[in-house]
């Protein structure tokens, strides 16, 4: 066993890749862009495809699920539907008592039954209802 261990130690390792955890790349007509997160306004999520709003008004599609992106964000990014993941930096408003958020860049998105009074709790005294 002492050997197994002195061989693992004497390997060279291979160079670890350093990601930033605040950030997603995105394959967009044969470039890579990167986008940071204060760069994303909304996540929508549709299978295991995502779609990225960012604060420009662009759509990208990544074929990675909602939840794989969701590890790589911060704590800004809350999940209110099974389907949407929003950066709360970018919320102008509640609409449907609480049933959806108002984006900054003009998107809306759906809020779960279950979320709505967490939502209201966390958005109600600084953001102002909108009717839709």
């Amino acid at each position: 066993m002492n050997a197994l261990n002195s061989i693992e130690s004497a390997s060279p390792k291979a160079p670890q890749a350093v990601v930033n955890p605040m950030q997603i790349s995105v394959h967009f007509m044969g470039r890579t862009i990167t986008l940071h997160a204060e760069q994303i306004t909304l996540l929508e999520g549709d299978g295991n495809y995502t779609y990225v709003y960012t604060c420009a008004g662009t759509r990208y599609l990544i074929c990675k699920t909602l939840k794989s992106l969701a590890c790589k964000l911060d704590d800004n990014f809350i999940r209110v539907h099974k389907s949407f993941l929003v950066n709360s930096n970018y919320v102008i408003g509640c609409a449907h008592d609480g049933r959806a958020l108002k984006m900054r860049c003009g998107n809306k998105a759906v809020v779960s039954r279950r979320k709505t009074k967490e939502i209201i709790s966390i958005f109600g005294e600084r953001t102002q209802r909108i009717s839709a």
